[in-house]
């Protein structure tokens, strides 16, 4: 036994209940109905309706009041309580014997002059819409697919944890550059202003993400502080500002390029998911796939038909030959048939010249020598004539193939898609060029390009 200790009377010994519910009795007693009036502070409405917040005194002295407004009598207040509000209650005095917990039941409220920290935030909230911060025409785009994120925050906070995960599972190719900050507290704000400016002065990452996790009016004041909001106004990068809970409204949020409601929605918005980017690569590609070989089907059509339309010079010399030996057959065929038929015409004409002009029979003789000596030197000269004509079309039809011209040392020049190239016009330096050769293809690229001098 402890010296000193003497057992109490078994009267005198209480069970935990037994001595809230007697200390809860006494202050309902003696605080049965009490009106106390200070500033809201970690506002939060329960699924069940119910209400929980604490109360404290607004010129800054310690002290913090755990306060509990159920369902009934919030449903019955005219205005919306939020953090920095001052406000009046009516209620009583309780312990919240699970917990063993002081607690102030508020069977009233009302309004009793907005709060010193929100005053504060409303007057420079004004003051920096008036001077044009939170202007949407002043706000940076964001890149459509960043490649490397800066995160301000503290290292320590669960904010961090949040968007680390939601990176690694929405986009893990995307890499994190930490500028670690305090982002509660008197030095979280000189803290905050360092870091922003270390992330522009390195220039290292495409988008920043300034965020923390929710908190009270007070908790979040370093992203009310005039320096910390000129700070992200002033950024060279496009910031995303993930401040608190979806209900929490800091002046960061307002001056930033973009606000998140939370930390992990400001991951989200920052990058977009790496499998819906894959499916867009997958759709383009087979998009591109299918277009190219419509191009390249439309292409062999093409040149199929300006295949069957250019002729090569020898096939057309080889046809002129194969017409004019069939000429030649021809010509052989006729000319027996027309000399047997001038021969029987003259037989009548001697038969009749006999019988009635031998004179004129002799004549025609003469004549009849005459024009066969004509005609046997005529036909062979005629010939010769039709097949130098002949030879000489064949010749100008050779001088007219690309391929000779190309073995006299000239070049066709195209602009690696076939098109024909006749003007330096069409050229630019570092230009990628096709010439084709009498004995192939070459691969050419622009140095310079020097227009000639116009002609006077």
């Amino acid at each position: 036994m402890v010296e000193g200790w003497k057992p109490a009377s078994p009267r005198m010994v209480w069970g935990v209940a037994a001595l809230l519910s007697a200390l809860s009795d006494a202050m309902a007693a003696r605080f049965g109905a009490v009106t106390v009036e200070g500033e809201i502070s970690g506002f939060t409405r329960a699924a069940s309706g119910h209400c929980y917040f604490s109360l404290k005194d607004a010129d800054g002295r310690p002290g913090l009041l755990r306060c509990a407004l159920f369902r009934r009598t919030a449903a019955m207040l005219d205005f919306s309580p939020q953090d920095g509000q001052r406000v009046q209650l009516r209620g009583r005095m309780a312990i919240y014997e699970p917990r063993g917990e002081l607690q102030f039941v508020a069977e009233a409220m009302r309004r009793s002059g907005e709060g010193a920290l929100y005053e504060q935030f409303l007057r420079l909230k004004a003051a920096l819409e008036a001077q044009g911060l939170f202007d949407p025409a002043g706000k940076k785009p964001l890149p459509r697919f960043p490649r490397r994120l800066g995160i301000v925050t503290s290292t320590a906070a669960a904010a961090l944890r949040d968007v680390l995960t939601a990176l690694a599972r929405r986009a893990p190719q995307v890499e994190v550059v930490i500028y670690p900050s305090p982002v509660q507290g008197a030095d979280a704000p000189d803290a905050l202003v360092r870091a922003l400016a270390l992330a522009n002065e390195r220039r290292e990452v495409d988008v920043l993400l300034l965020v923390r996790g929710g908190g009270s009016l007070e908790d979040l004041w370093a992203f009310n502080d005039e320096r910390v909001v000129r700070a992200v106004a002033q950024s060279e990068l496009p910031l995303i500002c993930g401040v608190g809970h979806e209900t929490d409204l800091t002046l960061a949020d307002l001056v930033a390029d973009l606000r998140a409601p939370t930390p992990t929605a400001a991951a989200e918005l920052a990058i977009s998911p790496r499998e819906a980017l894959l499916e867009q690569l997958l759709a383009l590609e087979a998009r591109l796939a299918r277009r190219l070989g419509q191009r390249l089907d439309v292409m062999a059509q093409t040149l199929d038909r300006l295949a069957l339309r250019l002729a090569r010079p020898g096939d057309a010399l080889a046809r002129q030959r194969r017409r004019l030996d069939l000429l030649g057959q021809r010509w052989g065929q006729v000319l027996p048939q027309r000399l047997r038929l001038q021969s029987q015409r003259l037989g009548h004409l001697e038969f009749r010249l006999a019988m009635l002009l031998p004179q004129a029979l002799a004549a025609r003789q003469q004549r009849l020598q005459h024009l066969r000596e004509r005609w046997q030197r005529s036909a062979p000269l005629l010939c010769e004539r039709q097949r130098l004509r002949l030879d000489a079309l064949g010749q100008r039809l050779e001088a007219l193939d690309p391929q000779r011209v190309l073995a006299r040392g000239y070049a066709w020049l195209d602009d690696g898609r076939g098109q024909a190239l006749v003007s330096v016009r069409q050229l630019a330096p570092g230009q990628a060029l096709g010439a084709v050769l009498a004995d192939g293809r070459a691969a050419l690229r622009v140095e310079g390009v020097e227009p000639a001098d116009p002609q006077p």
